[in-house]
This record gives C-alpha cells, structure tokens and sequence, in this order.
C-alpha cells in the first residue's frame, strides 16, 4: 500500500542508447553503454528511494533473432542481463523500452533500421514483437513494457492509434501493460503532437499508462484531464528542482502515480558525476513524503 503523500511509483529511465536528432548526429562514433556506471546508477536510485528502471534499449543489444540489428556500440544480453539481475536484487523492478514513433525528423525509431521502412506491416509487427520477446526474456518485466511513441510525425491520427493498439494486444498477451510518452503538454510548443495524443486518448484502453513529458512547464490541467478520463498517468519533469516539486504536488493531488527521472545522455564515463550528482541531488524529492 502506498504511503500517504509519497508518490507510489519512483522510475529512473537509463539510456543504453537513444535516437532523437541531437543524439543521431554522433551515432558514428558511439560507444557502448558503461555496465560499471549503469551498476552505480542503480545503486545510488536504490538509495534515493527509487523503485522502478526503465531500460532505453533499442539497438544497444545484439538480438539473436536479429544480428542484423547490432551496431558499433551494441552489447550482448548478458550484458543488459547483469544490469536487470543488479536492479532485481536492490528490489527494483524494471522496465523495458523500445520507441516504435515514426518520424523521418525525430528519428526515434531507426533503431529498427532498416525495418522502421516497412511501416507498420505484418512483417514489421512480427519483427517487433521478435524483439520484444527477446527484451521481455532478458529484462524479467513484471508489470509493464514502454513503447515510445512521443513526436510521431508520420503516421496519420488513424494509423498512430491502430499501432497503439497492435502493440497494446500484443504486450497484453504477454501479461504485460503499455507504457506510453504523453505530448499533450506540448500543446503550445508542438499542437500537431499534442493533437495526436489527444486524438488516441479517446481511442486507446484505460490501461495504458500515460507518460506526461514537459521540461518547461508544469500542466496540472493534463494530469486532470486524464485521470478524470480513467488513464494511470506518470510524468517526466526537468531537471530543476522546482519543476520536480511542483510536478509532484500535482500528481499527489490529483490522482496521479509515477514520476521519472531521467537526464537524456550517454551512461558513459564521462557524465560520471552528472548522472550520479544529479540523482544524489534531486532524487530525494521524488522518493520524500510531502
């Protein structure tokens, strides 16, 4: 049972790798995730107070249905196996992701290269869901699968929806739950994503799990609207201090369930001290009572 005033699910997501536009452009000259910092992220959001990891892993990994996938920076399984065992024994339950957003901009699914071409295919699905498989083996989720989907440029409103709902049936069969990026708090700054989310929202199941994202503003109102509609709703904050506060204060009252953390760069060596000051410095604000 959750404890009164605290904020019952308290997430880290960790990067092995990502693709957004300002990530893309060093891809060549990518290295693979440090197991070391990883081991020492967690363990420093175990003692913050964390107590779910969501693992960003998109081609980081050599896939055994997919060697074609791997990169100059992929690892193996075992690897990304050794970071789930570790979380697993600080009593942290983990979470996989996979981005499945179609954008010739933001690029978030290119991981999937040269398959994100076949554009929502049967093939395409039945490739996913061999990825998928073998993530959901290695990770041992519990509960939950993150599934992307924030900035899709190139989908219809139609079409972003029906591939909500192809993974959601899918991951349900595995007896697991969506986690999904929420952009309707970028209504000023990006109405044509906003628009998008907002148009699914009346589509997709209430089990969904709704990610608000906004790194400038706090929106109550998003955190309202979909808790009234029936959504489980989480939220991404900034990095400032009084952003997370505030954000948290919403969701406390409001209704709402999770908070994120995450920083958006490389777990490699040299953001050491970033990553782990940053959650030595923040991290009690998401984990304490209020």
């Amino acid at each position: 049972m959750a404890k009164r005033g605290v904020i019952p699910v308290r997430g880290y997501l960790i990067h092995l790798t990502h693709y957004d536009p300002r990530w893309y452009l060093h891809k060549r000259r990518e290295r693979p995730f440090d197991l070391n910092l990883g081991l020492e992220i967690i363990d420093a959001i175990a003692k913050a107070g964390f107590n779910l990891l969501i693992i960003d892993c998109e081609d980081a990994v050599l896939y055994k249905s997919h060697p074609e996938l791997a990169r100059r920076y992929s690892v193996t399984m075992s690897c990304l196996e050794k970071l789930v065992n570790f979380a697993h024994k600080k009593g942290i339950e983990v979470v996989p992701k996979l981005n499945f957003s179609q954008s010739r901009y933001h690029r978030h699914n290119y991981w999937f290269r040269p398959y994100n071409r076949l554009f929502d295919s049967n093939e395409y699905w039945r490739i996913a869901f061999q990825i998928i498989d073998e993530l959901i083996k290695a990770c041992r989720p519990k509960r939950f699968f993150h599934i992307g989907m924030d900035e899709d440029d190139d989908r219809t409103h139609t079409q972003y929806i029906n591939a909500i709902l192809r993974l959601r049936r899918g991951l349900k069969e595995r007896g697991l739950r969506v986690l999904i990026w929420n952009d309707t708090a970028l209504g000023g700054s990006a109405p044509w994503h906003a628009k998008k989310s907002l148009a699914a929202e009346k589509k997709i199941p209430k089990d969904i799990v709704q990610i608000v994202w906004d790194y400038i503003h706090v929106r109550p109102a998003v955190i309202h609207r979909l808790v009234e509609e029936g959504f489980e709703v989480w939220v991404a904050p900034s990095q400032k201090p009084i952003q997370v506060l505030k954000w948290k204060k919403a969701l406390l009252r409001l209704g709402g369930k999770g908070l994120i953390m995450t920083t958006w760069i490389p777990c490699r060596p040299l953001n050491r001290s970033r990553m782990l000051n940053f959650i030595q410095l923040v991290g009690p604000l998401y984990s304490s009572r209020i």
